[in-house]
C-alpha cells in the first residue's frame, strides 16, 4: 500500500492541519517508508503461531485489594484551602 499525496492531504483536512507543501511531500515520503516497512509484516511465515495481546507473558499486574484504615478527615482536610468539618468548601458553580 503506497501512501499518495492526496492521502496526505485528506488526513491534515480531517486532522485540521493546515500543513505547507513542503510539509506534505515530507510526510508523503516519511509515512511512505513506514507503511512499506510494516508491509514486510506479511512476507512473515505465521502458520501454526498463536494469537497474543503481548509479546511476553503478562500476570495480573494490580495490586490485590486490601482493605486499610482511610486517612483521618482533619488529615486529608489540612492542604484544603478552605473547609469545614465536614468537608471541602468550593465556590457555588451554578450561582447563589
Amino acid at each position: 500500500m503506497a501512501i499518495t499525496r492526496a492521502d496526505i492531504e485528506k488526513v491534515s483536512l480531517l486532522a485540521r492541519l493546515q500543513l505547507t507543501d513542503a510539509e506534505v511531500e515530507t510526510l508523503t515520503s516519511e509515512l511512505g517508508q513506514i507503511v512499506a516497512y510494516v508491509d514486510q509484516l506479511s512476507e512473515v511465515d505465521t502458520e501454526g503461531v498463536a494469537p497474543m495481546a503481548h509479546a511476553v507473558e503478562v500476570n495480573n499486574v494490580f495490586a490485590s485489594d486490601e482493605v486499610k484504615a482511610s486517612l483521618p478527615r482533619e488529615q486529608a482536610l489540612a492542604n484544603a484551602p478552605s473547609h469545614n468539618e465536614r468537608g471541602y468548601l468550593v465556590p457555588p458553580v451554578l450561582g447563589g
